[in-house]
């Protein structure tokens, strides 16, 4: 699934400004504020945030100095000019985040019921095969042996739904992503609502 980006060209940039603004930080604290102000959207790579410090070493506008093993940056006169003066860039930017954040946590329940879509068609076609591979029998033939052989698509398709969907759920989490208690809902729901819709046919 791809997710929507979080941070416009050239926000990222402004938007670490700002944090450094807020006081001295190493590499690894900025990384976890960037996640914490996405609500877990958005996880940055050291190799997406140290070069981009070291641009702005480069231009002046951060410093750094070792303390320990750890490399602490923080913010210049001349950085917290741009910050001054760009007031309004990140307001932007701040609603961008919330609107972003936004898509994303809908993309992601979009993406369980798709799957939960999926799930109920691939059950209501087994239901159907088994139906219509039960009632004509030929002479020689078993409907129980057409049943069992709808029961095991079946268990097969619950089986490669659930391992698909843990794996997309577990993936987005160990990204970073929040995982809203509204999504989790909607599964549980869809889920109520397919086992119901399979009784039904059974019942037929």
């Amino acid at each position: 699934m791809v997710m929507t980006p979080v941070f416009s060209h050239g926000d990222l940039r402004l938007y670490l400004l700002s944090l450094l603004d807020e006081g001295p930080r190493h590499g690894y604290d900025i990384m976890q504020a960037l996640s914490d102000r996405t609500g877990g959207t958005y996880t940055p790579s050291a190799g997406t945030i140290y070069p981009r410090l070291s641009k702005l070493e480069e231009e002046g506008l951060v410093t750094k100095t070792v303390d320990g093993r750890k490399t602490v940056y923080e913010i210049t006169d001349a950085g917290r000019a741009e910050v001054a003066a760009r007031a309004g860039d990140l307001q932007g930017i701040e609603a961008g985040l919330t609107d972003s954040v936004r898509l994303i946590a809908d993309e992601v329940r979009g993406s369980v019921r798709e799957a939960m879509k999926s799930l109920r068609a691939d059950l209501a076609a087994a239901a159907r095969d088994e139906e219509a591979g039960a009632t004509p029998a030929t002479p020689g033939d078993d409907p129980r042996v057409s049943s069992r052989e709808q029961l095991h698509r079946a268990d097969t398709a619950i089986t490669e739904f659930r391992a698909q969907l843990r794996a997309d759920l577990r993936s987005h989490v160990a990204r970073g992503g929040e995982l809203a208690a509204s999504v989790i809902d909607d599964l549980a729901r869809s889920l109520d609502d397919i086992a119901r819709d399979i009784r039904g046919s059974l019942r037929g």
